[in-house]
């Protein structure tokens, strides 16, 4: 006869595989959660290899098995605009999720321009106060970086309130309140962003390693993790200083000193692809409509890097573009979802003669990327602050998004995009200058058009005189009698004024592609 105990493990060895049967759902299918409309929106998670799964959410029912990796994925088809209610999840146990909607999904990511929550934007408490719109949502995704593809990530889904709207993307917040307040529709937004990453963190390491001119970013990652001990060594004496200086500073009453830079290297974050894989590639089973963009500054530090991510920006959409495709998730190949970003604001003191700018390149390549198609670009040159890298007026940014999804992703006849350069050609000592997105072509203030630089062949370049004719601009100078060349809005913080009949701000641009020399410090006024 066997014994209790021998029984017991006996029992509790039959019982495990159902202890271990419990249904487990990724951070993204969560309370409030929105589901996108129009598509078969996708439902995930994980069970007991082989186990039966039931979806339901209202009249829609699905059902799919978990493969042999325990993974499992479910569609809902046919969902229809501001349905709601709960998801139930059956197996061998059972989840709900409650306070389920459907609406549009957008992806909005990026780095600290897009993480800027909407308490440290604009107007917060006015905003505040007027944060009543239960059918916009945001997920917040933690920040996470990783060597590793993740299947998970750690968020949670907010529901616009008072209380909650000051920790939202204030970008991803405006854009979907316009949205919402403009297709009546409930929108949800996933911020998955990180202040002061480059581009080459958001890409897969594989699609990086494709591309020779990329060898750099895996370059420099070695030599920091070789880096980092010294490195780290540095940063650790550096902060006790620091820490001193601020009890100095504080006694004082002085302004407090910045805090020193923690090196990379010590763990996953600085890696090329580490930000793909732990804040992307978790999300890439979701049914999204498209994705915003904010981010720039960190890939414009000289020209060699501002000039390359004309290469690295559309690698980097097409990768997230063919990703989501193989997810398969939405019953199309090759799906080309909207990716819409913003160019780079001004920022910086202003110079008063014309200038050269890594900045005024790396704008240029962000305005290359609208050759692939489904982009938009919302040019924020005019919204930006010269002593503060993140500019407070992100209400206009998240507007100038959305209209840009607004005509052309749910078509709506709108003027949605600044003049954007399309051609130049000599005549009589002038240059002519074309444009699209023309009509109305004027100077936001009411003064003279301004911004614009003349050179002749010796590159020596003046402020030019300008004429707007009809949906084109001449300019010329009495000081270059051959001009060769124009540029508008070349500089870090230029001083501009043309716009369009819709009041959306122009593109700057050059004609010229002579390289760029860092302009001299100057103070601001």
């Amino acid at each position: 006869m066997k014994s209790p105990l021998l029984l017991t493990a006996v029992v509790a060895c039959a019982l495990a595989p159902l202890a271990d049967a419990k249904i487990k759902l990724p951070a993204l299918v969560g309370d409030h959660m929105v589901l996108q409309r129009g598509e078969s929106a996708n439902v995930w998670g994980w069970a007991t290899p082989g186990e039966k799964i039931a979806v339901k959410f209202g009249e829609k029912t699905t059902a799919t098995t978990a493969g042999a990796d325990g993974k499992w994925s479910a569609r809902l088809s046919g969902l229809e605009t501001g349905m709601t209610g709960d998801l139930t999840i059956s197996g061998e146990d059972e989840k709900i999720v409650k306070d389920v909607i459907v609406g549009e999904v957008w992806v909005a990511s990026g780095q600290s321009n897009m993480e800027m929550v909407v308490a440290n934007s604009k107007d917060f408490e006015q905003e505040k106060a007027a944060a009543d719109f239960p059918q916009v949502r945001q997920f917040i995704l933690k920040k996470a970086a990783s060597v590793a593809a993740k299947d998970d990530c750690e968020g949670e889904w907010f529901v616009t309130t008072p209380e909650n709207v000051g920790k939202f993307s204030a970008v991803g917040y405006f854009f979907a309140r316009e949205l919402h307040r403009t297709l009546k529709v409930p929108v949800g937004v996933i911020h998955t962003s990180w202040g002061g990453t480059p581009a080459e963190y958001w890409t897969p390491a594989p699609v990086l390693e494709r591309e020779p001119a990329f060898k750099r970013y895996f370059e420099r990652w070695e030599q920091e993790k070789r880096n980092y001990p010294q490195a780290k060594a540095a940063y650790d004496e550096a902060r006790v200083k620091w820490q001193t200086e601020v009890e100095q500073a504080k006694a004082a009453g002085k302004p407090l000193p910045i805090a020193p830079r923690a090196p990379r290297g010590g763990d996953d974050f600085g890696a090329p692809g580490c930000l793909w894989n732990a804040m992307i590639e978790p999300v890439l089973p979701y049914t999204i409509q498209g994705a915003i963009w904010y981010q720039g500054e960190g890939n414009a530090g000289d020209e060699e890097n501002a000039k390359l991510y004309r290469v690295l920006f559309p690698t980097m959409i097409l990768s997230w573009r063919q990703a989501w495709s193989q997810a398969g998730l939405d019953g199309t190949e090759n799906r080309e979802f909207p990716f819409l970003f913003v160019q780079l604001a001004n920022f910086r003191a202003r110079h008063e003669q014309p200038v050269d700018s890594f900045w005024g390149v790396l704008r240029e390549s962000q305005s290359m990327t609208l050759e692939l198609p489904r982009t938009g670009m919302a040019v924020a040159i005019d919204v930006g602050e010269a002593l503060d890298i993140h500019p407070k007026n992100k209400q206009e940014v998240g507007r100038r998004l959305a209209l840009s999804a607004l005509a052309q992703v749910y078509f709506q006849d709108i003027e949605y995009s600044g003049p954007l350069f399309s051609g130049a050609q000599d005549e009589d000592g002038k240059i002519r200058l074309s444009f699209r997105n023309s009509e109305g072509l004027k100077s936001s203030d009411g003064g003279k058009i301004k911004g614009f630089a003349i050179a002749g062949e010796d590159r020596k370049f003046v402020w030019a005189d300008v004429e707007i004719d009809a949906d084109h601009v001449l300019v010329s100078s009495p000081q270059v009698a051959k001009p060769v060349t124009v540029r508008y809005g070349w500089a870090d913080n230029p001083d501009v004024n043309l716009v369009n009949a819709a009041g959306l701000p122009a593109s700057p641009f050059r004609t010229d592609d002579w390289p760029n020399v860092p302009p001299p410090p100057v103070v601001a006024k």
